[in-house]
């Protein structure tokens, strides 16, 4: 499936840049037919060779077919994440597409921040903080660079607007995992 998944975010991006693509959809949707099934992704775009992000955009809750969430995300990744300007052409061949399709999110009841630290399995658990109208989520991927449990909250703190401490206010946490695909 990782070919099928990593072709279609592709395809899409070159549909939003206006260039020519001849992804299959109908045979994919034969072939694959989970992806006429609700589903949630996130798609990465990070520049080659040394894996910067450079776009990220997903969809926490399954509210439309896997296919239509993969378009949608990977041509928003491209032209549309507020932290970068639009995705060019010239950049095209300089990133790489990571495409991750989430579990539900189940909320984790917890007692305090240590107990917390025992709850959450680093590496495998994304992570959805909610507080005061304010939210953030960090996909599992992100325990790579963050691989501290205190760095990684205090950094999703912020994410969210909220204070570097902000666990020390018990906000709602939520955790996922995701099947990861990446572009060979």
């Amino acid at each position: 499936m990782n070919d099928i998944v990593i072709a279609l975010a592709k395809a899409a991006i070159l549909v939003a840049l206006n260039q020519p693509e001849d992804f299959d959809l109908k045979n994919a949707l034969k072939t694959y037919p989970v992806l006429e099934e609700n589903g949630a992704v996130f798609v990465t775009l990070n520049t080659e060779p040394n894996e910067q992000l450079r776009g990220c955009i997903g969809s926490l809750e399954a509210y439309r077919p896997l296919y239509k969430d993969i378009i949608s995300n990977a041509q928003s990744a491209a032209l549309r994440d507020p932290r970068f300007t639009p995705l060019t052409l010239d950049e095209l061949n300089h990133i790489s597409i990571e495409v991750s399709i989430l579990s539900e999110p189940k909320i984790l009841e917890y007692t305090d921040i240590e107990d917390l630290e025992s709850k959450v399995v680093p590496f495998q658990d994304g992570i959805v903080l909610k507080l005061n109208g304010k939210q953030a989520t960090y996909l599992p991927q992100v325990w790579e660079q963050l691989p501290k449990f205190d760095n990684f909250f205090s950094s999703l703190c912020l994410k969210a607007n909220l204070g570097n401490d902000c666990l020390s206010s018990h906000p709602e946490i939520s955790i996922y995992q995701v099947k990861e695909y990446k572009e060979k």
